[in-house]
């Protein structure tokens, strides 16, 4: 008994000595300081009726509980979170139109949808005083400056700029938060993202859009809808905070490669589509912001080294094959360091110029082919034009009949719709055979084989219809198709064109492939006012409505349709065939 009340006198002297020494620190072990410190944050915080009921009740809790609990942290740690939110404190946004005007020009070159746009919100600001920010999405290929146009929007608008980004984000909490009855809960990206912020009007970068996933742990492309819906997202609500945030004067701007995307998504969003750039413009934009930077990145100092744009345009069109210019970087930059290393190591006096013909000693051997135009006219071998994520390109078809039995043979990793396609042209080629000159009987004694390179990339799509019947009436006739002429369009079976999409990244393709004439389908005329100038300059673009146009600018020589003497002598001579093969029945 006398060891026990030994033990317990010396852990209570213990206990008072280290509770004096903690209050002689300012540590009390009651928390009272720390409760305080709390109360005082608070008072200084603009919080919401519903966000203020919420922390006091949660503060009250608090203080009936021991401060060393685990219930206790995790309180702590949401009351953290609710303090270092941004409650009503909001940037002064900025509404000079001029001023605004000037900095998107002088961190972007083109670009001028989104400029204009952005220019369009702050005037209509300037007169509205309660206007909800838009919700935008830059849909475009990579490296034509969608996410670092975001910080210029930000900068021109005077908001604090903020970025997600969402590519492989594959659970809803990443979004929404976790439940604070998860061990280690946090709020989600969009909490923690406004945190960082320290303002509830900032401009908000979802990065990447298109490259959300989901699995079991649910959809975050769900979870979005409420974040951009410009209805709900006034009350947004955070899993961990319980509360809701007025997310309305946040200023939303997405990014993605394609419109791949959840069609309820898709429609919360003003799209606004970024082409790639022309061959003038990579060079103005390297003139402009590349060269300067990689100067400065590498240490280079001013006169110290010249790329001439003839060198620049060599970079471009053999060095680099993108709709950006994130390649056209990194080329500019290997340039910057082998001259570097050159004026180091004393290989080179003092300052020295990259031009057009001693690039290849400094940026190595070409890598791409400029102008993929056949050399010469060729039988059966069209250039058409192809769209994807990241530009326009050149799309050869080629034809060719061998002895069989009249079967269709296409090869090239081609899709449905572009098997399809090749079938409509082959039906259509059939039923005008005559007036192409065609001989009827040709079809039952040949095979025709289409074949679209490269054999290892995937294509589908309908556009390459009438380069399909170009390349197949000019085998079965014979006639070679002008190299220099490239095409693109839908075909139905009675012969019409219908409209095609990404027609300027299309004609892009052509001017950087040596082509000279284009044809497109008349519908898509109208889309030409949006084509650069010297885009439109430096091709001759012809709008068609119907295959006998096509043919009539693609051939390089006239059809001669059949007469009607030579068209009644092959039926005589069919009539006869089949009559001799019949069986003969007796009776």
């Amino acid at each position: 008994v006398k060891r026990q009340m030994e033990k317990t006198q010396r852990e209570y002297y213990l206990n008072e000595q280290m509770k004096a020494i903690q209050k002689e620190l300012g540590e009390t072990e009651d928390g009272h300081n720390e409760l305080s410190e709390i109360e005082e944050r608070a008072g200084k915080v603009k919080m919401t009726k519903e966000a203020r009921e919420k922390f006091d009740a949660e503060l009250k809790k608090l203080k009936m509980m021991s401060p060393m609990s685990a219930e206790a942290t995790v309180i702590r740690n949401y009351l953290d979170v609710m303090l270092s939110l941004p409650w009503r404190k909001y940037s002064k946004v900025k509404k000079d139109l001029n001023r605004a005007e000037i900095i998107l020009d002088e961190d972007h070159y083109g670009l001028e949808k989104v400029k204009e746009r952005i220019l369009e919100y702050l005037a209509v600001q300037n007169r509205v005083r309660d206007l909800k920010g838009p919700i935008l999405c830059l849909v475009g290929p990579p490296g034509v400056g969608k996410t670092s146009l975001g910080k210029s929007i930000a900068r021109a608008t005077n908001r604090n700029f903020v970025r997600v980004s969402l590519g492989g984000v594959r659970d809803e909490s990443e979004i929404r938060g976790h439940r604070r009855t998860y061990i280690g809960s946090m709020p989600g990206k969009v909490v923690q993202s406004l945190k960082k912020a320290k303002t509830s009007n900032p401009l908000f970068l979802l990065d990447e859009i298109d490259k959300i996933g989901m699995d079991w742990r649910g959809d975050p492309a769900s979870a979005l809808l409420e974040v951009l819906d410009p209805a709900q997202n006034s009350t947004f609500s955070d899993h961990y905070l319980e509360l809701d945030y007025d997310l309305s004067k946040v200023l939303f701007l997405c990014t993605a490669n394609s419109t791949r995307m959840p069609g309820p998504l898709l429609d919360r969003m003003e799209l606004i589509r970024i082409s790639g750039y022309t061959e003038d413009e990579k060079v103005e934009i390297a003139k402009q912001h590349l060269i300067p930077r990689q100067l400065k990145d590498n240490g280079l100092k001013e006169g110290e080294l010249e790329i001439t744009e003839s060198a620049l345009r060599d970079l471009c069109r053999y060095y680099t094959r993108e709709a950006g210019v994130r390649n056209l970087e990194r080329e500019i930059a290997n340039l910057c360091r082998k001259s570097v290393k050159a004026i180091d190591m004393k290989e080179r006096d003092g300052a020295f110029a990259i031009t057009d013909e001693n690039v290849g000693d400094f940026a190595g051997v070409r890598k791409f082919r400029y102008g993929l135009a056949e050399e010469n006219n060729q039988v059966g071998a069209v250039t058409g034009l192809a769209w994807t994520e990241v530009g326009g390109d050149l799309l050869q078809i080629e034809s060719v009949t061998v002895n069989g039995k009249g079967r269709a043979v296409f090869t090239g990793q081609l899709g449905d719709v572009m098997k399809e396609s090749i079938q409509t042209a082959e039906s259509f080629v059939k039923s005008r055979a005559a007036d192409f000159g065609i001989k009827p009987d040709l079809f039952a004694k040949r095979d025709i084989h289409v074949h679209v390179p490269e054999g290892a990339t995937p294509k589908d799509g309908p556009s390459a219809g009438i380069a399909m019947v170009t390349s197949i009436v000019s085998v079965l006739t014979g006639v070679p198709v002008r190299n220099t002429v490239a095409m693109t369009g839908e075909v139905t079976l009675r012969g019409k064109v219908l409209p095609i999409g990404g027609l300027k990244e299309k004609l892009l393709a052509a001017l950087r492939g040596g082509i000279s004439k284009v044809l497109i389908p008349i519908e898509n005329e109208k889309d030409l006012a949006e084509i650069p100038d010297n885009v439109k300059e430096g091709l001759e673009i012809v709008p068609v409505s119907d295959v006998d146009e096509v043919l009539g600018h693609a051939l390089a020589e006239a059809l001669t349709p059949l007469t009607a003497e030579q068209i009644a002598e092959f039926e005589a001579a069919a009539a006869k065939a089949e009559s001799a093969s019949s069986p003969v029945v007796t009776h």
